[in-house]
């Protein structure tokens, strides 16, 4: 039985590195449509075209099982998402720049007195 279990060791090692890749493509995938769905207008046209495509190509490449392209369709996708976010994060600093500095609010200033009331206590049983 070992003789067998080591016979398979390496058949075993590609099978499971198959599913993990092919199960972090799917991951990905998920991922990638959530956040499009969720972000909408937020990213600009030009970098979700970018998403878009590279997205589909993964999508045909998880479809179809082929391994060893999955790290580069990956990648391609995670790449045009990063672009995307840093546009959209870079949007925000813009439109946050013009915000007055100072108190929020609703914010409340902690002053360093200390407001602790020793008890006694008994403990039933």
């Amino acid at each position: 039985m070992r003789d067998e279990a080591k016979a398979n060791e390496d058949a075993d090692k590609k099978a499971k590195e198959r599913a993990d890749k092919l199960n972090h493509a799917d991951s990905v995938i998920f991922q990638t449509e959530k956040q499009l769905n969720e972000l909408g207008d937020k990213i600009p046209a030009d970098k979700k075209s970018a998403i878009e495509s590279a997205l589909e190509r993964l999508k045909e490449v998880h479809k179809n099982q082929l391994v060893e392209d999955i790290d580069s369709a990956v990648k391609a996708v995670t790449d045009a998402f990063q672009a995307a976010s840093q546009d959209i994060y870079n949007a925000q600093q813009a439109a946050g720049a013009g915000a007055q500095a100072g108190p929020q609010p609703g914010a409340q200033s902690h002053n360093n007195e200390k407001d602790v009331t020793d008890v006694e206590f008994e403990e039933v049983k």
